[in-house]
C-alpha cells in the first residue's frame, strides 16, 4: 500500500510517499480501506515537532514515533478481528486511528469507529472525528452548555470552531462567532446569530457577557477572556496556537486551572478524546442534519504536505481533507 511517511521533524516537505505492507488486524482490531483522512492542527504540530512540549510528553524526542501523520479516517471496513462485533467487511465507517491515517489502509480498534451516515460523503465524514469531538466535549461536557445560554466562539471559521458554532446552535444556545473578514459570511451560514470581524471590532467593547466561551484561536489572555464572562461562566480553551518554542499556545491551558482555583469562573484547558459515545452522538447529529461538515479544500494523498501547509497558513473555511 501507499502511505505518507516522515523520519524526522520539520516542515511538511519532510513527508514522502512510500510503499509498505498493509497492517494486519489483531483480534480486537478493524482494518479500514481509507477513502479520506482529515487534516487538523495537531497534524502540523506532530509533523513539525513543535512546540517541544509534544516531544517531551511522548511523541518522540528526536524523531516522531508515529511515522505516518493523521488521525481522522473514513473508509470501508476491509477486515475485522475475531473479537470485533460491531462491524463487518464492507461497512462504511469513520473515526480515528493511533497509527496514522494518511495511507491506503489503517488499523484501529472498534471503539474508535462509528458507522458513517449514508447522507454524507467519505470526505465529509473524515472531517468530523477530531474537530467535531473537541467541539462537542468543549460545549456539552466541559462547558455544561444549557439551552438559552450565550456562547462566544473564537476562531469560529476554523475546523473546531465551525463545528462548535453548529453544535451550540443545535443545543439551543445563542451564538456569537469571532473570525476574520473573509469568513464572516461563512460563519453566518453555520447558524451564528452574530458574527464579529476581529479586524474591525473588539469583542470586549460592546458590554456583552457570555455564559460560555470556546476559544480555538489562542491569541487572547486569560484576563481578557474572563472580562467578557458572566460571574459564574466557563472558558474552555481548545488547542494552543502561537506562543514560544517550548509550550507554544498551550501555556494558557496549563495556567487556566490555577487561575480557576481562585475565581468564581471555571477556566478549562480541554484535553479531548474521540471516544465512541462522542462519535455516535456526532453520527446522529450528522444524520439528522444538525451539523454539516464544512470542507474548504480536498487534496490527494500525494499532496498531503501541501494540505498540511495550507491548513497551517490559517485561511481555510472549515476543514481540509486528504483523499485516498
Amino acid at each position: 500500500m501507499k502511505a505518507v511517511t516522515q523520519d524526522r521533524y520539520g516542515a511538511p516537505e519532510v513527508l514522502r510517499i512510500e510503499e509498505r505492507e498493509p497492517p494486519t488486524p489483531g483480534d480486537n482490531d478493524v482494518l479500514v480501506r481509507v477513502r479520506a483522512a482529515g487534516v487538523d492542527a495537531g497534524v502540523w504540530h506532530v509533523t513539525a515537532g513543535k512546540p517541544y512540549l509534544l516531544r517531551l510528553i511522548g511523541f518522540g524526542l528526536r524523531a516522531p514515533k508515529q511515522k505516518t501523520p493523521g488521525r481522522d479516517v473514513a473508509g470501508l471496513v476491509a477486515e475485522v478481528g475475531k473479537n470485533v462485533t460491531r462491524f463487518k467487511p464492507g461497512d462504511e465507517v469513520f473515526g480515528t486511528t493511533l497509527e496514522g491515517s494518511f495511507a491506503e489502509f489503517v488499523r484501529t480498534s472498534e471503539d474508535r469507529l462509528a458507522l458513517k451516515p449514508a447522507t454524507i460523503s467519505f470526505e465529509q465524514a473524515a472531517a468530523v472525528p477530531v474537530s467535531g469531538s473537541a467541539a462537542l466535549h468543549a460545549l456539552r461536557d466541559a462547558g455544561r452548555l444549557r439551552a438559552g445560554e450565550r456562547v462566544l466562539v473564537l476562531g469560529a471559521g476554523g475546523g473546531v470552531g465551525s463545528f462548535a458554532v453548529q453544535i451550540a446552535v443545535a443545543l439551543g444556545a445563542t451564538v456569537t462567532g469571532v473570525c476574520s473578514a473573509s469568513k464572516v459570511d461563512f460563519v453566518r451560514t453555520l447558524g451564528a446569530q452574530r458574527v464579529i470581524d476581529y479586524d474591525w471590532e473588539d469583542f470586549t467593547d460592546d458590554g456583552e457577557r457570555y455564559h460560555l466561551i470556546v476559544d480555538t484561536a489562542g491569541h487572547n489572555s486569560l484576563s481578557r477572556l474572563r472580562g467578557v464572562l458572566v460571574r459564574y461562566g466557563t472558558l474552555v480553551i481548545v488547542g494552543g496556537e502561537g506562543g514560544g518554542w517550548l509550550l507554544g499556545g498551550f501555556g494558557r491551558s496549563l495556567r487556566a486551572p490555577l487561575v480557576s482555583a481562585f475565581a468564581s469562573q471555571r477556566l478549562i484547558g480541554l484535553i479531548s478524546e474521540e471516544d465512541q459515545p462522542a462519535l455516535e452522538t456526532l453520527r446522529d447529529m450528522l444524520a439528522d442534519g444538525s451539523i454539516t461538515p464544512a470542507i474548504d479544500r480536498v487534496f490527494p494523498l500525494e499532496k498531503a504536505a501541501e494540505a498540511i501547509e495550507y491548513l497551517h497558513a490559517g485561511s481555510p473555511r472549515g476543514k481540509v481533507v486528504v483523499t485516498v
